[in-house]
């Protein structure tokens, strides 16, 4: 075993990669900088949830581990889908603060050290979960106009059927308390992409506290962005009601 992971391990942030065989080494390569920048060594983990890959992301993940002593690579032969993946994840991780980012690193490395910070008990800020956020007023944002109203329509959606006080529900840049977010996975039931609005929706409603963050974010184009705006706009909607449903049958 690596010395490094024998220490106590503060952070832990996972990197959801399937079929990132192009992107997933210079996400951990920019990760770890970020990391060093404010922590010191051993105080972090990163972890690879790969996820049923068919283009390599295994065998570069699987490299990777064995060279970088601070990163581990968790590996499906089987696609499990990225909520899935992430709730493996983030039971398997160390640290007390947990976070996630999205493989094509579309939203901008300097706002790492605030978004764990925000959830950190000690010198930190408190809160049980934070969230890049492209819907507030100092956020910079690049993308399609399509991908853009699409955003914009899902988020006012959730707010209105669900309840949610949060304005962007869907960015991969996420950060939790351990223990809060443990609390919420086995309730979590969408195993892809609905993942990260199901868990605020249920947060929210537990009364744990987030913060949303600012970020500059760029759409990268990663694995499975295309958009299909009637198929994509009927399974946004069809999982809104159905958590709707779900939540107010235990109300």
């Amino acid at each position: 075993m690596h010395a490094e992971r024998t220490k106590k391990v503060e952070f832990s942030v996972v990197l959801p990669a399937h079929n990132e065989a192009g992107r997933v080494e210079e996400a951990v390569k920019e990760t770890k900088r970020a990391l060093e920048e404010f922590l010191r060594s051993g105080a972090f983990e990163i972890i690879i949830a790969e996820d049923g890959s068919t283009d390599g992301t295994a065998e570069t993940a699987r490299r990777i581990a064995a060279l970088v002593p601070v990163v581990t690579h968790l590996h499906s032969d089987a696609r499990l889908g990225r909520g899935t993946a992430l709730n493996r994840a983030f039971k398997h991780a160390k640290g007390e603060v947990l976070a996630y980012l999205d493989a094509d690193l579309s939203t901008e490395m300097s706002h790492l050290k605030p978004l764990l910070w925000a959830v950190k008990k000690e010198g930190g800020e408190g809160y049980d979960f934070a969230t890049g956020s492209r819907m507030l007023k100092n956020s910079e944002v690049k993308r399609s106009f399509k991908r853009a109203a699409m955003t914009r329509v899902f988020n006012f959606l959730v707010r209105r059927i669900l309840n949610s006080k949060i304005r962007d529900h869907q960015c991969g840049f996420k950060s939790f308390r351990r223990d809060a977010l443990v609390s919420l996975l086995d309730e979590i039931k969408d195993n892809h992409w609905f993942w990260d609005t199901e868990l605020l929706v249920r947060a929210q409603r537990r009364g744990y506290k987030i913060k949303e963050i600012p970020v500059r974010w760029e759409d990268k184009g990663g694995a499975g962005t295309k958009v299909n705006s009637l198929k994509d706009g009927l399974t946004m909607f069809y999982k809104i009601i159905k958590l709707r449903f779900a939540i107010s049958s235990k109300s």
